[in-house]
């Protein structure tokens, strides 16, 4: 999960919580907090956050890979079969 920019200057921060359900087990839950730049951990969280049009792009780039990656898979796989 990344850190996102939003255009008024807000940012999307991951957290994480881990809650014990009792019987019911217990709950993992990834979310977003958004915080301001009155946060004392606004500026670090500004040098490392994303837009959201960086996001997708990166997103892109990784399905892009990933299709090339599968079809390398793929025909290794194909030469490799007996």
């Amino acid at each position: 999960m990344y850190v996102i920019r939003l255009p008024d200057g807000t940012l999307r921060v991951p957290h994480g919580v881990l809650l014990d359900g009792g019987d019911e087990g217990r709950v993992i839950a990834d979310a977003y907090v958004e915080i301001g730049p009155d946060d004392p951990d606004y500026e670090r969280l500004l040098a490392q956050s994303l837009t959201e049009e960086e996001l997708e792009e990166r997103r892109r780039a990784w399905r892009e890979g990933d299709a090339d990656l599968q079809a390398a898979f793929e025909a290794w796989k194909a030469e490799n079969d007996t």
